[in-house]
């Protein structure tokens, strides 16, 4: 991948990453998964893994990226992970899917907040505290001024990292995660686009 070309793909995921990963603000913020079926012009239909079809108006200068498969035994001590979890019934916190940031974008959305992947699931970005501490598929994350969660990942837990693509990349069938914005008149906008691509789907 030259300079240049490395540079678009940062600048997309940086934008996309803000949004898709952290919860948004808002009180009208819809996370919306499920898989493409229809886009043009401006507009992608996406069919939710709820049933629904939903229209989604993607704004001007909109983004799009990929993901890319990694592995748990990627992961070393400094990376910077999302990750969403879920209570385990002998205690602590497994992991549903995990996210490894590119060391551009350590710090994007810090912190651990409720999630919708799953009921009860949240997610957590953090800084792998020590990699002495990756052991047995666990890996502990430090957040806000300190704070630490001890995660598991079991071996079935998709791994993932951003990846390049294109608006060519949605095609009918494509399974894809956005983060829109429900208006007061019930339309749905955003302005980024998370597909699976090269067979990897968007866990999150």
């Amino acid at each position: 991948m030259t300079l240049k070309t490395s540079a678009i793909v940062l600048a997309t995921i940086s934008g996309l990453a803000g949004a898709s990963l952290v919860e948004a603000q808002a009180a009208d913020a819809v996370r919306i998964r499920g898989t493409v079926a229809a886009f043009a012009g401006s507009t992608l239909t996406v069919k939710t893994r709820e049933g629904a079809t939903d229209a989604i108006a993607l704004a001007d200068g909109w983004k799009i990226s990929g993901v890319a498969k990694a592995e748990a035994g990627d992961i070393k001590q400094g990376d910077f992970l999302g990750i969403a979890s879920v209570s385990k019934a002998d205690g602590g916190s497994g992991a549903l899917e995990v996210v490894i940031f590119p060391a551009a974008l350590k710090g994007t959305g810090e912190g651990d907040r409720p999630w919708d992947l799953e009921p009860n699931s949240r997610m957590t970005n953090g800084t792998v505290a020590d990699v002495t501490e990756i052991a047995g598929r666990t890996v502990t994350l430090t957040y806000d001024n300190g704070q630490k969660k001890q995660i598991a990942i079991p071996q079935t837990t998709p791994v993932v990292t951003f990846a390049p693509a294109t608006p060519a990349d949605l095609q009918p069938g494509a399974v894809v995660f956005v983060n829109a914005e429900r208006g007061s008149d019930g339309t749905l906008t955003a302005d980024r686009v998370v597909v699976g691509n090269n067979g990897v789907v968007p866990p999150m």
